[in-house]
């Protein structure tokens, strides 16, 4: 498989997503369970792939202060907004759009594609690992964001435009970064931990909490490492 043809896969898994939702609408239950796993998956995708890919590259640890630091400072912002837009849906009274978790994953999904890209840039296989294991996070994202707003068709719209732009920001992160010293590869693979970090611990967790826990959910958590660490473990055989 050529890298430019594994590029298309975390978005063709992405619309997959989204039709998946229009014939299945998980209960709240199992929209918790989903998101425990897509944290899963996350969090084994810092820590299995992009943290040490890191180490191999031998940045400064200046840069690699910094870019966190400033995607850090970012999310915090981002968190300050979305906080505000929730209050104003509060305030209008009636069920809306949770525009916080909309703009997060919109952010997520193109940090996605930009380390998806760094990814394809530094050679080997972590680009292709980070597309496939980044793709099982992209086809249960369509079903986390189902709610009694975002339904059926709405859905498809939501997951085709997260297709989108994280095929653009993977053509694009590729693109910008091929040839690119270590320097500007270990700054935004940085950034992108402040920001997957933020999806995990202050989105899809806070948002998969908002209902009573059974013990499972924690199971789901695991499942979701498991999957990406088996992927990139079976990958290096």
């Amino acid at each position: 498989m050529t890298p430019f043809i594994a590029m298309f896969i975390p978005a063709i898994v992405a619309s997959l997503g989204g039709l998946l939702a229009v014939v299945w609408s998980p209960s709240h239950q199992a929209r918790s369970l989903i998101q425990h796993f897509a944290a899963g998956v996350v969090l084994a995708a810092l820590a299995v792939e992009v943290l040490p890919e890191l180490g191999r590259e031998h940045a400064p640890g200046w840069v690699l202060i910094g870019s966190f630091t400033i995607g850090g400072v970012l999310m915090y912002l981002m968190k300050l907004w979305s906080m505000h837009l929730e209050e104003q849906q509060s305030h209008s009274g009636g069920e809306s759009f949770n525009y916080g978790l909309i703009a997060a994953t919109f952010i997520d999904v193109a940090v996605d594609g930009f380390i998806i890209g760094a990814g394809f840039a530094t050679g080997g296989n972590t680009g292709l690992i980070l597309a496939l294991g980044l793709s099982v996070e992209l086809l249960f994202l369509g079903l986390s964001l189902v709610s009694n707003t975002i339904k059926g068709w709405r859905v498809v719209i939501m997951t085709v435009a997260l297709a989108g732009v994280v095929l653009t920001c993977t053509l694009l992160g590729n693109y910008l970064l091929s040839g690119a010293s270590t320097s500007i590869i270990s700054a935004i693979l940085a950034f992108g931990v402040a920001a997957l970090l933020y999806l995990v611990t202050d989105e899809l967790l806070v948002e998969a909490h908002t209902i009573e826990e059974k013990p499972s959910s924690t199971l789901w958590l695991f499942a979701g490492f498991l999957v990406f660490w088996s992927i990139q473990l079976m990958s290096g055989e």
